[in-house]
């Protein structure tokens, strides 16, 4: 079996490849491509070729393909999906516009609500009304249902979200209205609230469902053509879309379901860090991906990646679990402007063209990566291990302007750009971390992406981080997610407002995990799964709040006589995020979900073994550091040193697709397994 990951970025695409048999994970091989934004597929056939041109696979061989893909992100933030209509229930019209009724930011009395994606004239009200426990108050109109969509259709609309209050209790009027409709409506693509998120929350499930609709036709279109390059090129391939749960599921079930998409290329890194956390033992982990567009944080707690059930893709809110990411607009290619006399850091990219001044493309826009390149953490010769000059003499000219407005050299404006970039990430990170109770010096600080390995080392130094682990190859590690994912699905209930017994907690758990076994067994990986794991969580809180809490659930727990053991597990999470916690009070359960994880064969741990070439500096360069010039700090190549190998900073490790930085007060060492390991010495 071949294992191919790949991971779309704003810049490249990347590639990871393994074959189960050909040993550990030090038989990966790996490449880069770049990106083609807006017709992304090209970037995917261009690098497969590649692939097939250095790999045999035979004709029966059968061929993974995990796909990390952005389609559905992009189709969002763009709003460039097609013409959309939504059935709902008569009364409640204006569900997509009212929204939430709080202002984004508070302090803006000028600020607007989001668009919605459907168009008030294109949102029909349905006769029809269920209760909250699930029963009927009122049939369902099929009448008006159809007459809707038929009117939907000659206006123009391929799909259409239908969206009922109380859908996730009861969905027999969606189904019903979904059935009568394609009946006598061709040609209109439907999505059903109740079978894409089927969660408490009418604004919320509405916009989830009317996002599924949304993104379904250009990722149908995206994956139908990738598809019918797989038969033509890798006819024994199976084609897989990672989720942003941080695991995969069939192409045929993203066709369906795309929303599960929405956040997948940065989950998967997080899942390749869960991988490498189990292999160094490290289980509370902050992961960093630093790519040519933006950075995105992650925390990893207790081996587990910490789950998030209020994301938001582009303006609205995702209320699915998906891997918790923290998004910053501050990436490799990001943009240096002066605001009036204040130095700002993007959010706007030069991109994969022109791309930044150095690269020689076209940019003349000063960015991070001019900037790394000026303070000396790039060498302008050794770039992505040669394949790529750099040209300081255009990175100066474009960090001019903004040298001159801060009235110092080029270098020092340099320097400045870098420490404006850590300063937005600091303010952002020190936030997602006190929100969960965490304290930086708990975490080991995980690093990926183009950039990541450059600038993460500052970013542990300023905020407390003690130690650092970067990849053996740290910018294709979201591809390399595609390698040790496997498929994950997530089920819920609401219970809120039902009396909860032991029996109705074990009987809701024992449906959940048969829903997640069927669409296990729907993944078309019959005689390929090693295994499969069962995780159970409710949703809990006193009675009385407005908020509640993710609540793990052991299996001994679940198995009980009574609630009691449930009710402690609340009591302690509780106590640990808000230091406080009240077992005296009532406790309410809102919803119980289950996750399944069906597990593949994946490239096991391995020493890596060394030339013996040595393992002394090839050179010094001039680094710029904390408002420091370090005139003679060494450099190493990272394939020449040796396991536990010790490099004080300031220091610079190159490999062939990445920079390390070591700053300092910080050492490296070579990890076993060919990892590389920063500990904070001062």
């Amino acid at each position: 079996m071949l294992r191919i990951g790949i991971d779309i970025g704003g810049t490249f695409t990347d590639f990871a490849v393994w074959r189960r048999g050909a040993g550990a994970d030090t038989a990966i091989k790996s490449f880069k491509v770049p990106s083609s934004p807006p017709h992304f597929a090209e970037a995917v056939r261009e690098g497969l070729e590649v692939l097939l041109a250095d790999v045999t696979v035979e004709p029966d061989e059968p061929v993974f393909v995990m796909h990390g893909t952005t389609v559905s992100t992009n189709s969002v933030i763009e709003r460039s999906g097609p013409r959309l209509a939504m059935l709902t229930t008569k009364g409640f019209k204006d569900l997509l516009e009212l929204q939430r009724l709080r202002l984004k930011v508070p302090t803006n009395l000028f600020s607007t609500r989001t668009k919605s994606l459907v168009p008030r004239e294109l949102i029909f009200e349905i006769d029809e009304r269920l209760l909250s426990d699930g029963s009927e108050r009122q049939p369902i109109d099929l009448d008006q249902a159809v007459t809707a969509a038929t009117a939907a259709k000659a206006d123009g609309v391929s799909s259409l979200a239908i969206c009922f209050l109380h859908g996730y209790r009861n969905p027999s009027h969606e189904q019903a209205a979904r059935d009568a409709i394609a009946a006598s409506v061709n040609g209109l693509d439907m999505s059903l609230s109740s079978e894409v998120w089927p969660q408490l929350g009418e604004y919320e499930r509405a916009i989830t469902c009317v996002l599924n609709a949304y993104v379904k036709d250009r990722m149908d279109t995206y994956l139908g053509e990738i598809e019918a390059y797989l038969r033509e090129r890798l006819p024994a391939s199976r084609l897989f879309i990672t989720k942003s749960n941080g695991g995969v599921m069939a192409a045929r079930e993203a066709r369906s379901f795309p929303v599960h998409t929405l956040l997948s290329g940065p989950a998967s890194g997080v899942t390749a860090a869960r991988f490498l956390g189990q292999m160094l033992d490290e289980p509370d982990l902050l992961t960093m991906d630093m790519g040519g567009t933006s950075t995105d944080l992650s925390l990893i707690r207790g081996g587990a990646p910490m789950v998030s059930t209020d994301s938001e893709v582009g303006e609205f809110p995702l209320m699915m679990p998906v891997t918790g990411i923290e998004a910053i607009g501050a990436g490799g290619g990001s943009i240096a402007w002066m605001d009036g006399t204040v130095l700002r850091i993007g959010p706007k990219s030069a991109g994969a063209r022109p791309g930044p001044a150095c690269y020689g493309q076209g940019g003349t826009a000063p960015t991070l990566t001019d900037a790394y390149l000026l303070c000396g953490y790039l060498d302008p010769n050794h770039f992505l291990g040669g394949r790529m000059a750099l040209r300081r003499d255009l990175a100066e000219d474009a960090m001019a302007p903004i040298a001159e407005a801060l009235a110092m050299d080029v270098t020092a404006a340099a320097e400045a750009c870098v420490a404006v970039a850590t300063s937005n990430m600091v303010a952002r990170l020190l936030p997602y971390l006190a929100k969960v109770g965490i304290d930086p010096p708990e975490l080991t600080l995980v690093l990926y992406g183009g950039a990541g390995a450059v600038h993460g080392p500052l970013l542990a130094s300023e905020v407390g981080i003690g130690r650092i682990v970067v990849p053996r190859t740290p910018s294709i590690f979201c591809a390399y997610g595609g390698l040790v994912c496997g498929l994950v699905h997530d089920t819920v209930r609401t219970v809120h407002g039902e009396a909860m017994t032991p029996g109705v907690l074990k009987r809701t758990f024992a449906q959940l995990e048969s829903e997640g076994r069927q669409w296990l067994a729907r993944q078309d990986c019959e005689g390929y799964l090693t295994g499969s794991e069962i995780e159970h969580s409710a949703e809990m809180r006193y009675r009385g709040q407005s908020f509640q809490t993710t609540v793990p659930l052991s299996a001994q727990a679940i198995a009980g006589k009574d609630l009691a053991l449930v009710e402690a597990d609340f009591h302690a999470e509780h106590e640990r995020l808000y230091s406080h916690a009240d077992p005296s009070a009532p406790v309410e359960y809102i919803e119980l979900r289950t996750r399944i994880l069906g597990t593949l064969d994946a490239p096991r741990p391995s020493p890596v073994k060394r030339a013996g070439g040595g393992d002394a500096p090839t050179g010094h360069k001039a680094l710029r550091l904390d408002g420091r010039a370090f005139d003679d700090c060494a450099v190493y190549q990272r394939d020449d040193l040796e396991p536990s190998r010790h490099v004080a900073g300031p220091a610079v490790i190159e490999q062939a697709d990445a920079t390390v930085l070591v700053p300092n007060g910080f050492a490296a060492e070579v990890a076993a397994h060919g990892d590389l390991v920063l500990t904070r010495e001062t």
